[in-house]
């Protein structure tokens, strides 16, 4: 009899579920829209902090729009600093940039075939790699040291890829090569994506031959799914060794997304 009303209640419940979904997904599709018009219309005449402003309302609305809880915790640091996070969903850079609106990130040149979301991270002035090409990091290392040294905040994610999310995958060590080279501060910063009963979100993964469209309905289908943001004290690269760098870095938000509640 128990199995029976839970069966009953589960075939009473999934209209109303695909109705949430249904509902979440023309949101989306609308904010993007949105998202294009105003970096179309509006970015050209903004200022640097107009611009930001704008950039963080747009990804905070994004994260509550497909009921993505955010928690914050400490404080990006102002100014020249290369920000290195491990990486897990398409949704990462959104994450980022509500709490951290001045970042410019570094993406693989794949993003720009993304409907929509690759118009939309090539005009908030994100720099793209070719991870195919040797020559082409060297191209992207110069051009992250020059926006360092004009005193820009550049993301980065060195593990190259989407990991599952508990365990950051190693680090490479090339675009840290860049902040050594203009002695820029680094900050690691965590992130961690979770629903009730599971510390690390299944629904939030974005790897192996997961698409984009299964990611993004996988995602405005989770139930509860949040995402902890968690800044790490900001660390001098003056005389570092880059890859004794890379590895202090993943291990201290390793370190982190272990000890995270």
């Amino acid at each position: 009899m128990a199995l029976a009303r839970a069966g009953l209640d589960r075939l009473l419940s999934w209209p109303a579920d695909l109705l949430r979904v249904l509902w979440r997904l023309a949101w989306m599709l609308l904010h993007l829209s949105h998202g294009m018009a105003l970096i179309a219309l509006r970015f050209p005449g903004l200022d640097a902090a107009g611009r930001q402003a704008l950039v963080q309302w747009w990804s905070l609305r994004l994260l509550r729009l497909i009921g993505v809880a955010l928690t914050v915790h400490g404080q990006p640091r102002p100014g020249s600093c290369l920000l290195v996070s491990n990486h897990v969903s398409w949704l990462d850079i959104a994450t980022l940039h509500a709490a951290c609106p001045q970042a410019r990130f570094v993406a693989k040149s794949d993003v720009l075939g993304w409907p929509l979301l690759g118009w939309l991270i090539r005009n908030v002035g994100t720099l793209f790699i070719e991870r195919e090409r040797k020559r082409d990091a060297l191209r992207v290392v110069h051009e992250i040291a020059r926006a360092l040294d004009r005193g820009e905040t550049i993301g980065v994610f060195p593990e190259g890829t989407t990991g599952p999310g508990a365990a950051v995958l190693p680090f490479h060590a090339n675009l840290l090569q860049a902040a050594i080279s203009v002695q820029a501060t680094i900050q690691p910063a965590m992130l961690r994506y979770s629903q009730p009963g599971q510390r690390f979100s299944w629904a939030a993964q974005f790897i192996d031959e997961t698409t984009l469209v299964v990611s993004i309905w996988r995602v405005i289908s989770a139930r509860g799914l949040q995402v902890e943001l968690r800044f790490l004290p900001p660390e001098s690269s003056a005389h570092a060794e880059r890859r004794a760098l890379a590895e202090r870095l993943r291990s201290q938000i390793q370190r982190a997304l272990d000890q995270s509640a």
